[in-house]
């Protein structure tokens, strides 16, 4: 698992920042990209499925899609963390329904 580490994009006055931290692993098919919110780090997770299905990623680099689409995921992400709609393990999964 490669972690890319790039810099901190906020989102407004939420308390909630994008460190750009993002990976891919091959096993689950799932990229995850970490968040900063009230000073503490949230998992953000969303399928390879899920990004073909929303956005026609590629199978081979599907990060690619994940870079193109970073803002509408951001904006899932933070509605998912604000509503407080957080996994049983404390991570955000984001689904194509919370795309827009």
């Amino acid at each position: 698992m490669n972690l890319t580490n790039r810099r901190t994009v906020a989102s407004g006055n939420t308390g909630i920042s994008f460190p750009r931290l993002e990976c891919w692993n091959s096993m689950t098919k799932m990229a995850t990209v970490a968040v900063q919110f009230n000073k503490q780090r949230v998992l953000c997770r969303i399928s390879q499925k899920t990004l073909r299905d929303k956005y026609d990623a590629s199978e081979v680099d599907p990060m690619q899609s994940l870079a193109q689409h970073r803002i509408a995921i951001q904006k899932a992400a933070m509605t998912l963390i604000e509503n407080e709609t957080y996994e049983d393990d404390g991570s955000v999964l984001i689904l194509a329904r919370h795309l827009s």
